[in-house]
């Protein structure tokens, strides 16, 4: 049985997600929760830490991917082929930090403003 097509989305409960233009005060939270949830693993700049840094993430992934990876990281690690070659990468195993839903939605804004703001027309 051939695998389901790497659709770019990543395995999890987040698919076909739009965003709207950038929401400042979102992004302000997600630091917040960036700061106190993945910094110890992720730096906002393109260097590694024990992950990747995350500068320009959201030019490469798509928003359901990002927010996949956030809330469901193990079983993306174990089925999303993406998230598979990172983990060979960094040798790492990311974890659930208990990261809700709408602070997923907080940190992929901080990430998109992080990034410029201005990939959201990528589809």
């Amino acid at each position: 049985q051939d695998a389901p097509k790497d659709d770019g989305q990543g395995i999890g409960k987040f698919k076909n997600i739009t965003l709207a233009a950038l929401d400042t005060k979102l992004a302000e939270q997600g630091k917040s929760v960036f700061e106190a949830k993945c910094s110890a693993c992720h730096n906002p700049t393109d260097v590694k830490k024990v992950g990747p840094g995350l500068k320009g993430v959201t030019t490469r992934r798509q928003p359901a991917w990002i927010l996949n990876m956030i809330t469901n990281p193990v079983e993306m690690t174990q089925k999303d082929p993406t998230a598979k070659d990172l983990l060979a990468t960094h040798l790492t195993q990311m974890t659930f930090q208990d990261v809700s839903d709408d602070q997923a939605k907080q940190i992929l804004e901080y990430l998109r403003s992080n990034d410029g703001g201005a990939e959201q027309a990528k589809k």
